[in-house]
């Protein structure tokens, strides 16, 4: 499979994205078919590339600390003085994706005010879940006898985990960062609920004033977003296999 191959399918979709961005005013008469007793069915409160941007900043920056806070608490869980510990972050990552979303900004609201931090908040919790297990999964499923000839080369603790054990876990944390990503690419549409500005306005503005023209082109766009991140991550060297 050449290079150009390997990276077609990921193209195409992010294409496909970046055309219905732009070009959604030009789908006014399929929009108009299905919602033809609207004056408007177009959302045009705010860009729809201005809300892709935005929404794909706010899933990022959860992303980032999700990933930061999954894997840093997988690893010292997995160190030989952090074992104590491992139920325990288990079962904190597990109780942050229990809770539902919108739960989550309830409660977060009063705090943090309106706007995009209680959403960031939401997914950060809704992500940790996938990277924290995979995480885990991946240090303690690698071969005991691997560990034992990294230490016969005399290897400090910090080599071991960095030459050894994150490359071999590697592509089963990347699994769980896939999932956290693209789940919350999703769950992200809610912080519309609470002024964060993002795929999710035309959803609920379509939801609030009954246009079914509007919460289609939210979805839409969002599962092409969805898919768009997924294909690429499908893509990335470490993804296809365990080396």
């Amino acid at each position: 499979m050449t290079e150009w191959r390997r990276w077609a399918a990921p193209l195409g979709w992010l294409a496909l994205l970046l055309a219905a961005t732009l070009g959604m005013g030009q789908l006014e008469g399929l929009f108009r078919w299905i919602e033809s007793d609207s004056r408007q069915v177009i959302y045009e409160r705010a860009d729809f590339l201005t809300l892709l941007g935005r929404h794909l900043l706010v899933v990022s920056v959860a992303a980032v600390l999700a990933i930061l806070m999954g894997v840093g608490a997988a690893i010292a869980a997995t160190r030989r003085w952090g074992r104590d510990f491992l139920p325990l972050v288990s079962q904190l990552a597990s109780i942050g994706q229990t809770f539902p979303p919108v739960a989550v900004l309830a409660l977060a609201v009063p705090v943090l005010g309106f706007g995009t931090l209680p959403i960031i908040v939401a997914l950060l919790l809704y992500g940790l879940l996938p990277i924290v297990r995979n995480t885990l999964a991946g240090l303690e499923g690698i071969d005991p006898g691997v560990m034992e000839a990294a230490r016969g080369m005399g290897m400090s603790g910090g080599q071991i985990l960095r030459q050894v054990e994150l490359p071999l876990a590697a592509p089963v944390i990347l699994a769980g960062i896939r999932t956290s990503v693209t789940i919350n690419i999703a769950t992200a549409a809610i912080g519309a609920t609470v002024g964060a500005s993002n795929l999710g306005d035309p959803i609920i503005s379509g939801i609030v004033n009954g246009n079914t023209a509007y919460v289609v082109q939210g979805a839409l766009l969002i599962g092409l977003l969805a898919i768009s991140v997924d294909s690429l991550f499908s893509r990335l060297p470490l993804a296809g296999s365990r080396c």
